[in-house]
């Protein structure tokens, strides 16, 4: 009988790899920041980097998809200039969904 899910250790041992990379990248910014006083331009621009990260991944969708995402994409950009990032994605959900069945998409 085959195995449904086959890999050899190399693959393995290049994700386990990768995984390592990224938790050190992420903890090492909270213990970095721990040690900085962030005041002014400093913070804002911090503070606006999960919105950018977001609106980075959505923006393709206004070009690549139909109208009920690309109108969902212009709701949530909208809605990110205003709300946190948990409101904003929420926003962006639900506008999807509702868009979805106006447009009969779904």
């Amino acid at each position: 009988m085959e195995t449904f899910f086959q890999t050899d250790s190399l693959t393995l041992l290049a994700i386990l790899g990768m995984g390592v990379a990224t938790y050190l990248t992420r903890i090492s910014g909270l213990v970095l920041l721990r040690f900085v006083e962030l005041r002014g331009r400093t913070r804002a621009a911090l503070e606006a980097v999960p919105v950018a990260v977001l609106m980075s991944v959505i923006a393709p969708t206004i070009l690549a998809t139909g109208p009920a995402e690309s109108a969902a994409a212009i709701v949530t950009l909208i809605a990110a200039l205003r709300l946190p990032l948990l409101g904003v994605v929420v926003v962006g959900v639900v506008s999807a969904a509702l868009f979805r069945m106006l447009f009969g998409a779904v």
